[in-house]
């Protein structure tokens, strides 16, 4: 079960589509904080929702991940969705998914903001096999909530 929002301090995960990577890592997010009982919740968005063809809200390799893992959907958002002002500024801590692909959108859509972003560098299934991905995001997330826990 998550925190309530007003309980808890919040990590935002951006990718471009918030299909695939984001939503990887907002679910297990998700996942592993409420397993630890720690008082962040993470949420997704995509600088551009409208590339993403495909009509369903998930990406299969990312419900297939969630599902091996057994992480109930609930951990992340029911559809994609665009990134917006208040997205940013409600966050407590900002995750883009690949600096090279992102960092450029951001300057586009969000001037000023592209510099308070923690970039990561996972590619998307153009250079990278999901699993590959989706590991890699797994250790990044990981990685983050001992983080995030660490005193100090």
């Amino acid at each position: 079960m998550k925190p309530l929002e007003h309980e808890s301090r919040r990590v935002l995960f951006i990718c471009t589509g918030n299909y695939y990577r984001s939503r990887f890592a907002e679910g297990l997010f998700n996942h592993l904080a409420s397993e630890r009982n720690l008082p962040w919740w993470a949420y997704s968005r995509g600088l551009n929702i409208n590339w993403i063809i495909d009509n369903s809200q998930i990406s299969p390799f990312t419900a297939q991940a969630l599902r091996e893992r057994n992480i109930d959907f609930s951990h992340t958002g029911s559809r994609r969705m665009p990134l917006s002002g208040i997205d940013l500024r409600s966050a407590d801590r900002i995750v883009a998914l690949k600096r090279d692909e992102h960092y450029p959108m951001l300057v586009h859509q969000f001037p000023g903001w592209e510099k308070r972003v923690e970039y990561w560098t996972v590619h998307d299934v153009d250079l990278a096999t999901p699993e590959m991905a989706l590991a890699e995001i797994e250790g990044h997330v990981r990685h983050l909530l001992d983080e995030l826990v660490a005193p100090g």
